[in-house]
């Protein structure tokens, strides 16, 4: 069993419809986990999995939910059958009270579609255990950001963390003509304000996105699929040195982007030349 230094990820898992059509975010996925050491247990923050208060699950065997309606018939009968880690999930709930958050233990919540969806395209056996770990709209960046920081020790005993959620997140878009041939005109400059303050390790635009970021009301009317990026900043450990990656993974029907970023937490190495 792997205790190797993992990275913590962040990964837009699109429509549930990503499960059946998994496109270029599936490639990207099965790419990343044949690069990453084998995890002992993954802690998923998932956006679809919202409450007041911090929440960690501690099923044994947590529920595969589909928690949406109106699909094919073909993904409700789709279940990932990975077990549960109770006693990681202690842990977690140990570490967060800790760092003077509050949290409860919820013995039955199991894996929305924000985790299994893409889980399944990362770990398709479903042979690692799952800790299911929910986000707190209310809260805002800066909580989401200090809940990451809290488990963020767990990355040097072999857990991946993962938030999920969508780097843009518009559905009053569903009907608006976007597609293959047509972009939403603030994907681009909101994914690409993203990834330079992300690069640049500039924590206090990032936190502001609200005011700072170009179309920021347009990309995300409410916070909850962002959220879960900055449990993965958070997660990364440094306040200094994020050690973001972009992986570009598309734009899903036009105005889902489909980015997935890995954060090291160590700054990339800079050449030097010597004098002569």
């Amino acid at each position: 069993m792997s205790t190797a230094r993992l990275p913590s990820l962040f990964i837009s898992h699109g429509s549930p419809m990503t499960a059946l059509q998994p496109g270029q975010v599936g490639v990207q996925l099965a790419q990343l986990a044949r690069t990453l050491p084998k995890p002992r247990a993954i802690v998923i923050a998932s956006a679809h999995w919202l409450a007041l208060q911090p929440s960690v699950g501690a099923a044994e065997q947590p529920e595969t939910i589909h928690d949406f309606g109106g699909f094919p018939q073909a993904l409700f009968d789709i279940q990932y059958p990975a077990v549960g880690d109770p006693e990681l999930a202690a842990q977690v709930a140990d570490l967060l009270k800790a760092s003077g958050l509050s949290v409860q233990v919820d013995a039955h919540y199991g894996l929305d579609h924000g985790a299994w969806v893409p889980l399944r395209l990362l770990y398709p056996e479903a042979d690692i255990p799952v800790v299911p770990l929910s986000i707190q709209p209310r809260l805002g960046p800066a909580h989401q950001l200090a809940m990451g920081r809290a488990l963020a020790s767990l990355r040097d005993e072999g857990v991946l963390l993962i938030g999920s959620g969508s780097i843009t997140h518009n559905l009053h878009d569903w009907r608006a003509g976007y597609g293959d041939g047509r972009e939403a005109p603030y994907v681009r400059p909101f994914i690409e304000w993203f990834e330079a303050k992300l690069l640049a390790n500039d924590m206090d635009a990032l936190l502001d996105y609200r005011r700072q970021a170009p179309f920021a009301q347009q990309a995300h009317p409410t916070d909850e699929h962002l959220l879960p990026l900055f449990f993965a900043m958070g997660a990364a450990g440094s306040a200094d040195a994020l050690g973001a990656q972009r992986l570009d993974a598309g734009v899903d029907m036009g105005f889902l982007a489909m980015d997935i970023y890995q954060f090291s937490g160590v700054a990339p190495a800079v050449a030097t030349l010597k004098a002569a």
